[in-house]
């Protein structure tokens, strides 16, 4: 009776190597027992690293469970799964995730970063057609009419020489660009359909003009451009969708107007704004916040501005170092808003620079105050060595250096030929200077007026040594730099 005994002990062994893989609301459950069987035995598999204390994965949850639940009940051999980061923080680490959430897309053993939306639909998208051909066979009327109207924004190839190098640079396209629909058809009468001639690439979509045909020789970069521009409304209302758009977008100039959708006139004010985007399409985008939102009181901050001040608007240029704009006139007419955005792609506007009022006792205590309009002569006083907190009211890590920066300031406080200051950064800038991280820590040097960045352990002692130090201590400090890579080290591009 040894036999079945024996092949009972192997099952069991057998079984133990294969941890169960639990679903919740179609999500596999993965953990770092059975992670990699799920890798192994799906060929397509979307994870999301999570934390249960994540505003934005709590968001993303019932999306993440939609589409989970639409691709099983289509048969899709695609599955959605997910891992508790903070539970599994190794298997987290192991697969490099450093922000919540991170969403990995594991295909036949390779993985590649997710890129898509965080609504179900647009995770199904992506997934979808990183899975399939670049771009969908439209070979009937019938085909071609439902796949436009299936997706907000899709793009249709017209060849008949389906071999053409035309063909393969839409095809190049269609597979780089993750967030959109492609479709190709040779069928002469789909081009009858939709009036168009062989050769041709139109984008259908269901706002502004409806559908767009490119016009412009068939080159990759031009196609990209062409679908990152006219894929996009005139005028964009910035969310957590379409934000990733935004930024990461070409178009690197923005025009930002804050209008509150509570006051009723939202829509009046959008109509106002859709013949000066026009004009400057692709060359300026112009963008609505809301005001009504309490996430991105941040970006009010990053502006100076109240909320009292909405309906506003500023312009944004990414690649000068976040440089902003305010214009003359601050009402929201079409006139005003074409002036303005006129006046700044001509180089006729000025950089709009954050400064508070300086108080009456800033020299005071001894830790200097300082705000745009005294900066330059403090910090630039060749007569003096002066070091400079930039930091953030908000920010976790400048909360906590407050003492030491105070014991700092009242150590040094008899010295003739040495100043410790603070600005906060959030409401005032200067030229000279452009700060990315909160807290940073620079030392202007008399005579030279060099400047030297702290890096070193934000410590009484480290401070000192780096003061006396001429600005050598604290140079080359491996954990300082480590925890600026960490992700909850405030940035002042983090709008």
């Amino acid at each position: 009776m040894k036999f079945p005994t024996l092949i009972l002990a192997f099952i069991c062994l057998f079984a133990s190597t294969f941890a169960k893989i639990e679903t919740e609301d179609s999500v596999l459950v993965l953990t770092k027992d059975n992670i990699e069987e799920a890798i192994k035995s799906n060929d397509y598999l979307l994870v999301e690293f999570y934390a249960p204390w994540c505003g934005h994965c709590k968001a993303l949850a019932p999306e993440y469970a939609k589409a989970a639940k639409k691709l099983e009940e289509t048969g899709s051999p695609i599955k959605l799964a997910k891992v508790d980061a903070i539970v599994e923080t190794k298997l987290a680490e192991e697969h490099g995730v450093r922000g919540y959430p991170t969403l990995k897309f594991y295909r036949k053993g390779s993985v590649i970063d997710y890129g898509g939306g965080r609504q179900a639909d647009d995770i199904i998208k992506w997934v979808t057609k990183k899975t399939g051909p670049a771009a969908k066979d439209l070979p009937t009327v019938k085909e071609a009419k439902d796949f436009i109207e299936a997706h907000d924004v899709a793009t249709i190839g017209f060849f008949k020489d389906v071999e053409s190098l035309d063909v393969k640079a839409f095809l190049e396209v269609a597979a780089t660009v993750d967030d959109h629909a492609f479709g190709i058809s040779s069928n002469e009468e789909v081009f009858s359909e939709y009036g168009v001639e062989d050769g041709k690439i139109v984008l259908f979509k269901k706002f502004d003009e409806g559908k767009v045909e490119f016009k412009d020789d068939i080159d990759i970069l031009k196609l990209q451009n062409f679908i990152a521009v006219y894929s996009l409304p005139l005028v964009v209302e910035f969310n957590q969708d379409t934000a990733q758009k935004i930024f990461n977008g070409n178009i690197k100039s923005h025009l930002l107007v804050f209008l509150s959708k509570e006051s009723g006139d939202f829509d009046e004010y959008v109509e106002r704004l859709k013949e000066p985007a026009k004009k400057f399409r692709g060359e300026v985008l112009f963008v609505t916040i809301s005001a009504d939102e309490s996430d991105y009181d941040r970006i009010f901050e990053f502006f100076g501005m109240k909320k009292s001040e909405v309906p506003a608007m500023r312009i944004i240029k990414l690649e000068q170092d976040m440089a902003k704009y305010k214009p003359d006139k601050p009402e929201i007419t079409s006139e005003n808003v074409l002036e303005f955005v006129t006046a700044f792609v001509e180089g006729k506007t000025k950089k709009h620079l954050l400064t508070q009022d300086l108080p009456e006792d800033w020299d005071k205590n001894p830790v200097k105050v300082l705000v745009s309009t005294n900066f330059n002569e403090v910090a630039f006083d060749k007569t003096k060595n002066v070091l400079v907190e930039f930091y953030a009211p908000w920010c976790g890590h400048c909360q906590q250096l407050i003492p030491v920066y105070e014991a700092l300031g009242e150590k040094y406080k008899d010295s003739e030929d040495l100043v410790i200051a603070k600005m906060d950064a959030t409401a005032n800038e200067v030229e000279s200077v452009k700060i990315i991280n909160y807290p940073t820590i620079i030392l202007f040097k008399k005579e030279s007026n060099d400047r030297v960045e702290y890096n070193g352990e934000r410590t009484l002692e480290g401070l000192s040594k780096f003061i006396e130090s001429d600005g050598v201590y604290g140079q080359a400090a491996e954990e300082a730099q480590e925890e600026d890579e960490d992700d909850d080290v405030p940035r002042k591009d983090e709008l």
